[in-house]
């Protein structure tokens, strides 16, 4: 489907990275709890138009190495599978309750977070290591390519970061009374994520 490996599964591992604790979920949890909804969202279109960025640069990129050199593309798959393994791993055993801290400012939810998410390292590499793995070297249409997964990968993290704030909004007092059941997902998602690293690993 528009050159894109298995694109069932494309989707399946985007939602279980979305789970993955870091400054860009912190970020949307405090503008939500400082702003409300319309913070939150701020929050929300911020985020989402600092990973088109990251997106695009990284998408192309891989792209790039494709066409140049098709044995480096695939290092590049195996790196990054092994990084998905890594942060499979992390998710696993992270103390429960672990968390970084981010404090958005009242008004600026839109431009620090937006901010965060093209400052974090991490955010870099996750793009980097995710394209490859579902860019059809044989199939793939370019441009048309990397346009299905940046459109999907816009609806399902508005998706996610949208439920986030309402969470944040309504029912953050409840969530934040019981980090074992925050604990739990996280390690669930852990153990998917290892396994579909794995898999990958070995295709």
């Amino acid at each position: 489907m528009f050159g894109i490996t298995n694109y069932p599964a494309f989707v399946v591992a985007f939602i279980l990275l979305l789970f993955i604790p870091g400054p860009g979920n912190l970020a949307l949890i405090s503008s939500a709890g400082k702003g409300g909804l319309r913070g939150g969202l701020a929050s929300v279109l911020g985020l989402l138009l600092g990973d088109q960025v990251l997106l695009w640069l990284a998408a192309a990129g891989a792209a790039a190495v494709l066409v140049a050199n098709p044995v480096l593309f695939k290092t590049l798959q195996l790196a990054g599978a092994l990084y998905l393994i890594w942060l499979g791993f992390k998710m696993l055993f992270a103390g429960q309750g672990e968390r970084l801290a981010v404090d958005i400012q009242a008004g600026q939810y839109f431009k620090q977070t937006m901010l965060i998410t093209l400052l974090n390292p991490k955010a870099v590499m996750f793009y980097v290591a995710f394209f490859p793995q579902f860019i059809d070297p044989v199939r793939h249409q370019g441009v048309l390519t990397l346009a299905a997964m940046a459109v999907t990968i816009a609806a399902l993290g508005f998706l996610y970061c949208f439920a986030v704030v309402l969470v944040t909004h309504y029912a953050g007092r409840r969530l934040r009374a019981n980090p074992r059941a925050v604990s739990a997902l996280n390690k669930l998602a852990g153990v998917l994520l290892v396994g579909f690293g794995a898999r990958l690993a070995m295709n």
